[in-house]
């Protein structure tokens, strides 16, 4: 009985979530660990804990994190966590919802950005999208986006040279379209483990760590 629940619990998705709010942290905990196939085995105030955490623990596949946090705010340890758990998808979860911080959020390599107000289903909904290949973020929060794109001006005439083949520009602009993995390997009639390989080629040549990294780089320089 004991090592049938050990296989369960080893077949589900970890999920660690960083929020100082005492209140929402446990809601969150709570509505994660009733999702079918989720985990929330981590829970942390701080993003010093979670590092902390992550010296001794196996990375989590997604994390929750809180931009307005004791310490080191959820923006700024974006980088630090990159470092730590390269393979993380870390999703933003706050109340803030100012370009600004969007745009620098999905710069330094977040995987999506929910609002808390978003409501507990959606958030569920976006922990699996992301395990899924997408990057979710609620419409406010897209349109925003948009809008911080539409505004960059971009140089046409001289294109940063990354080397890219025409399959990876491909891919990255059916990822800015909003697809996922499944879905672009559908319409590209290739397979998803050939999408993820020529997505690992367009990270090591933008030099970044995210889906949403690429497709903001590849739109602020005109790649694609």
């Amino acid at each position: 009985m004991e090592e049938a629940m050990e296989d369960k619990a080893s077949q589900q998705t970890r999920v660690w979530l960083v929020e100082d709010n005492s209140s929402f942290r446990t809601s969150v905990q709570r509505v994660v660990n009733q999702l079918d196939g989720l985990v929330c085995d981590g829970s942390f105030e701080s993003v010093e804990a979670a590092f902390e955490a992550l010296e001794t623990t196996a990375a989590p596949t997604v994390m929750l994190l809180d931009v307005q946090l004791p310490g080191m705010d959820g923006i700024s340890a974006l980088g630090k966590l990159k470092e730590l758990a390269p393979e993380t998808h870390i999703l933003i979860l706050t109340v803030f919802d100012d370009a600004d911080k969007i745009f620098r959020a999905v710069c330094a390599g977040a995987a999506g950005y929910i609002l808390k107000t978003a409501g507990m289903d959606e958030i569920g909904e976006a922990i699996q999208q992301v395990v899924d290949g997408g990057a979710p973020m609620t419409p406010k929060v897209a349109k925003k986006v948009l809008s911080v794109f539409s505004k960059v001006e971009l140089n046409h005439d001289v294109k940063p040279d990354y080397n890219l083949t025409g399959r990876e520009q491909d891919i990255l602009r059916l990822m800015a379209d909003g697809l996922i993995k499944k879905e672009i390997a559908e319409r590209l009639e290739i397979s998803v483990h050939t999408v993820s390989t020529h997505l690992r080629s367009v990270y090591e040549k933008l030099h970044v760590n995210t889906n949403t990294g690429a497709v903001a780089k590849a739109l602020r320089e005109g790649i694609i």
